[in-house]
């Protein structure tokens, strides 16, 4: 950048910019006894020192000044601009939630790998690459050396371009960050194109799909969890329902083939339903974000939404409960039990079992023994709230009559919560079910 000025009568031309690029234009340099010639090897001096404050962290700004032919040197600034805390934490936090955190700037390339460095991005036996060296190689040997690059430093818009589309040929979810308006292609190319809400211009705002209001890297993170924590919940959720229904239909056709009277009227049918899924089922799509969700992997974007084995639970889950509310009609009908005594044990079962499951579908990786049932206030009122409503259903005069239910003998009881307990204790053994 240039600045031309009159000053007493004659004019002058005052010159900042990159050490390399100002210092090649100049002649002379200004010291306290006036300006000398710059030669070569002061010239090489100059810039070994430039790179000297580059390496910690700082940016150079090289002065100069112009008068007629005369280009003459005057000195270096260095800016330091040291990550923000919560950038670092947030740094450390992709790291363990395997995604990889790349720096592409403008700025000097030991200027770069020094902020990259105490920003926790770059480690020893990583790569470090300039515009001027993406240049001179092929996609192939990009590509190459594309995973261990984590630096792209003095680059244009077009080589950002280029790195955003080497990481999706490569196969990767690319997220890009930027505010100036040469970040905007490179905004709208990668898959989640992201804005500073405060810096950002209305050309990269526009390119984006996300903006981020404080402008704070962290910030992006925050959404990660978040929709990460979203994405469990929904997977919660339909384990939950769908394993729950499969149970009920279970014990409805198997019934019907093995002869049996019919094990669940039409109006407990009803009732289960509206007991089981809804408060339970909801409070499933506010569970807090678990300690291992920063922890696993990213999704590949062709991963199926019942990956990791969940389908092969939810059906095996929804067998057991099915086989134990069937046995626990069986049992109470043969050792002496009413036809209505044993479709209430069976109804009380299966409400049971499924509230049981609830808790167990809080965690993919734990079973009702292990997972914390507690940090959940709405789930306890919701499930705290359906043994009510059942247990009203076998005990209260005038809802066993809309329901056509009889009271339970405590021995009854007791073998309708040992039948609606066993599919989480076999699931507890089983490991991954």
């Amino acid at each position: 950048m240039s600045v031309t000025a009159k000053i007493g009568g004659s004019t002058f031309t005052f010159i900042k910019g990159a050490a390399d690029a100002v210092i090649s234009q100049c002649g002379y340099i200004r010291l306290e006894t006036g300006a000398e010639k710059l030669d070569t090897s002061k010239k090489k001096l100059l810039l070994e020192k430039s790179e000297e404050c580059a390496a910690r962290a700082l940016r150079v700004l090289a002065f100069a000044e112009r008068s007629g032919d005369r280009t003459v040197f005057l000195g270096f600034a260095g800016m330091t601009d040291p990550p923000r805390k919560e950038a670092k934490a947030a740094v450390k936090l992709c790291s363990k939630a395997h995604i990889k955190t790349v720096m592409i700037t403008g700025d000097h390339k030991l200027t770069a790998v020094e902020t990259a460095r105490q920003a926790g991005i770059f480690h020893s036996g990583d790569k470090a690459l300039t515009g001027a060296e993406l240049a001179s190689m092929s996609d192939g040997a990009l590509n190459d050396v594309l995973d261990k690059v984590t630096v792209f430093a003095r680059v244009s818009p077009a080589d950002k371009l280029r790195i955003v589309r080497a990481f999706k040929a490569k196969g990767e979810v690319v997220a890009m960050t930027g505010d100036g308006v040469n970040d905007a292609p490179a905004v709208k190319e990668a898959d989640i194109g992201v804005s500073m809400g405060s810096t950002g211009t209305d050309v990269t705002k526009s390119a984006a799909d996300v903006i981020l209001l404080d402008d704070s890297f962290a910030t992006l993170t925050t959404a990660v969890e978040q929709g990460r924590t979203i994405y469990a919940n929904i997977r919660k959720f339909v384990r939950y329902l769908i394993s729950c229904n499969i149970g009920e239909v279970i014990t409805m056709f198997v019934g019907i083939l093995a002869g049996l009277p019919m094990v669940l009227l039409p109006t407990q049918i009803l009732l289960v339903n509206l007991v089981t899924d809804g408060l339970p089922a909801v409070a499933l799509s506010v569970e807090p974000t678990e300690e291992s969700v920063m922890k696993k992997r990213p999704r590949k974007k062709d991963e199926s939404f019942f990956s990791g084995g969940l389908m092969t639970r939810i059906i095996f889950r929804g067998i057991l409960i099915g086989f134990c509310t069937l046995c626990c009609f069986t049992l109470l009908l043969r050792f002496g039990g009413s036809v209505d005594t044993a479709r209430t044990g069976a109804l009380f079962s299966l409400v049971a079992s499924q509230l049981f499951h609830v808790f167990e579908c809080k965690s993919e990786e734990k079973n009702l023994f292990t997972v914390n049932i507690i940090n959940n206030l709405f789930m306890l009122v919701a499930v705290a709230a359906s043994f009510a409503v059942i247990a009203a259903t076998v005990y209260f005069p005038p809802l066993q009559t809309v329901f056509q239910t009889v009271a339970l003998s405590p021995l009854h009881l007791l073998v309708s919560l040992c039948l609606a307990l066993a599919p989480s204790l076999v699931s507890a053994v089983a490991g991954k079910f």
